[in-house]
């Protein structure tokens, strides 16, 4: 009876995931003697609001706390701002830090570091919290500096955060070479399952940017981990990313925001998290959608009012998107599932809304996407779910191959 008890306990221990809070690569950085690495040279800082350590110490005053062996001169900040107080698309200007230093907007009149901002710098240090999602714009931000760094000499030290969708959600199509912008500027999956390190050294490699990059790796970081099990804290990277579970979300229904068809729960705090508008059936289409099975999530019939917003004070139905589990939850099958429910339930009001989209609209969303082939697909088939999320399967299967040299973990 013993030997079973114990034979029992070893197997629990062995299934439970020995994880414990997770190193950032600000962390080891001063931990591990990083900084005497940049003694006599002048540093920039690519940082904003989520650039802290993992007992929440600001990377600007760690930098600036060590004296005497090296200087920062500048600071850059990519969309959102130093302070992250600036909503999506919103242009946002240079400003002073707390302690005084110059901080450079990357998202304002420059997306680029100009000759100006990098004059007399030696080294440019990247501490972002990315989500894991192509569009998301803090990724080009470091390869823009990147890519005026290589042509001046200049090194880039990223110091390495988790990806809160894990490092193992490849999902969505690839990004088409005409079609790089802002929103998507090299050819991965629009979920990569990289963090922005791993980013770093794929951009540097397969674009041959000849950067001299170095990458200071987490420790204790898994691919399978999500955010929460890190234990690390997580701070809103923007306006409307304000909890660890709301990239996954965002991954699920940002692109069809840009159809500017259904309220996405922005009026009501849930951004991302909701899919409503006054014309659709609650219940139907939750039944609907339901009935597709897809793996890791459920659909809730839910009623609400936004507050603020294009639909502001009307009564909306929808459905809020309740994960069940994360490892095999797949976000680009939600969304893309959500646009084909919404074109067969409400036909009439889809096809108006793919009818008067204007130009710019069009442009973001084949952008986003990575590609013309889906704004076709919803323009002329009358089925469009499954075409949309098995296109570029095999594309994906090839990308897998592709990065695995660029992996760290």
């Amino acid at each position: 009876m013993m030997r079973d008890m114990r034979r029992f306990l070893w197997l629990i221990l062995l299934a439970a995931p020995l994880w414990g809070k997770v190193d950032l690569g600000i962390d080891r950085f001063f931990r591990e003697g990083g900084a005497e690495a940049l003694k006599g040279k002048r540093v920039a800082l690519l940082i904003n609001h989520t650039s802290r350590d993992s007992e929440l110490k600001s990377t600007e005053e760690l930098f600036l706390n060590r004296k005497g062996s090296y200087q920062v001169v500048a600071l850059f900040s990519p969309e959102h701002g130093l302070h992250g107080l600036h909503h999506a698309e919103e242009e946002v200007s240079d400003v002073k830090s707390h302690k005084g230093i110059i901080c450079y907007s990357l998202f304002g009149k420059h997306r680029r570091p100009s000759e100006k901002m990098l004059e007399g710098i030696d080294v440019i240090v990247c501490d972002l919290q990315d989500i894991g999602v192509r569009s998301y714009t803090y990724a080009t931000t470091l390869f823009y500096c990147m890519e005026e760094a290589a042509k001046r000499g200049i090194e880039v030290i990223v110091l390495d955060r988790p990806n809160p969708l894990g490092g193992k959600m490849v999902d969505g199509p690839m990004l088409e070479n005409g079609l790089r912008s802002f929103i998507g500027y090299i050819n991965v999956p629009y979920c990569h399952g990289m963090t922005l390190g791993e980013l770093a050294r794929f951009f540097n490699g397969e674009y041959h940017i000849s950067c001299k990059l170095k990458v200071v790796r987490m420790r204790g970081w898994e691919r399978q981990m999500t955010f929460e099990q890190t234990e690390l804290s997580w701070i809103p990277t923007s306006p409307n990313i304000p909890e660890s579970d709301s990239p996954f979300y965002y991954a699920s229904t940002g692109i069809l925001g840009s159809l500017n068809l259904v309220n996405l729960g922005g009026g009501i705090n849930l951004p991302f998290k909701v899919i409503g508008a006054p014309w659709i059936d609650a219940e139907a289409f939750a039944e609907k959608l339901n009935s597709q099975k897809l793996p890791g999530v459920h659909f809730l019939p839910f009623h609400y009012r936004p507050f603020y917003g294009a639909m502001k004070g009307k009564d909306c139905q929808g459905v809020k998107i309740v994960i069940l589990d994360k490892a095999v939850y797949r976000p680009m099958m939600v969304q893309y599932m959500l646009l084909g429910i919404l074109k067969s339930l409400y036909t009439k009001k889809f096809e108006d809304a793919i009818h008067h989209l204007k130009k710019v609209d069009k442009e973001l969303f084949c952008k986003a996407n990575g590609n013309s082939f889906m704004l076709d697909v919803l323009n002329k088939q009358q089925y469009v779910a499954w075409p949309l999320i098995r296109y570029q399967e095999s594309e994906r299967q090839k990308f897998l191959i592709v990065r695995s040299k660029y992996l760290l973990y």
